[in-house]
């Protein structure tokens, strides 16, 4: 019987929720440039593809708010200083879900490679992760900026796959949103996902994922079970 050979891992909103120290990283450099700070639940609903996206869609949003400002806020002056403030914040609060961290002393007792792929840049990627004690959990790390594209491009995991010697059919990336569904369709992995995490506050399931595991304790039962089928 076949075994997986790697999971892949989402960071935000799958092993961590880090929305309220992203949210406080985001209102503090929008306070810096004169900006009033923004609702945590507004915020939270653009976490996924990186923190200089979730910017810019916040700015975008403010300025169609607000046209005057566009003349007035220089928008590159307001990412630096969410990339500043968020070196600061990044780690400060952020919880690991419940069971997230034994799936994965199991998935590596029993010999399976694991990879924590997100969009967050590599460098707050490793400050969250030694924070919360996860850094050593796996063999790869991939931010948003380590590669030439980010997820979802089929190019990011298949680069995982490739650095740890696991064949595409025999591996599986979870997520918590969309993005992370269609990265591993594109690379041709198994698209699986939690219902908890952001997705832009839609239900996980409308991205139709091939599985959905209440947490990440049941994704290592399912993973430890050797199922043939890899579905």
């Amino acid at each position: 019987m076949q075994r997986y050979q790697l999971i892949c891992f989402d960071l935000d909103g799958t092993l961590v929720d880090t929305a309220g120290e992203i949210a406080e990283a985001v209102n503090r450099a929008l306070e810096q440039h004169g900006l009033a700070r923004r609702a945590v639940a507004e915020i939270t609903l653009l976490i996924g593809a990186g923190t200089r996206e979730l910017m810019l869609k916040l700015l975008a949003r403010i300025f169609h708010e607000r046209p005057d400002l566009g003349e007035k806020v220089q928008v590159d002056a307001v990412l630096a200083s969410l990339d500043q403030h968020y070196a600061l914040t990044s780690g400060s609060a952020a919880v690991v879900y419940g069971g997230a961290r034994e799936a994965l002393t199991r998935l590596r007792a029993a010999g399976i490679k694991t990879a924590c792929v997100t969009n967050k840049e590599l460098r707050h990627a490793r400050q969250l992760l030694r924070a919360t004690r996860l850094e050593q959990q796996f063999d790869i790390i991939l931010g948003g900026d380590s590669l030439p594209h980010k997820k979802p491009h089929a190019s990011v995991l298949r680069h995982a796959a490739q650095q740890l010697g696991a064949c595409l059919t025999r591996s599986a990336h979870v997520g918590d949103s969309a993005i992370d569904v269609q990265a591993a369709r594109n690379a041709g992995v198994a698209a699986w996902a939690v219902p908890y995490g952001y997705n832009a506050g839609e239900p996980i399931a409308d991205a139709d994922p091939q599985r959905i595991f209440v947490d990440l304790h049941a994704l290592a039962d399912h993973v430890l079970s050797q199922t043939p089928n890899f579905s």
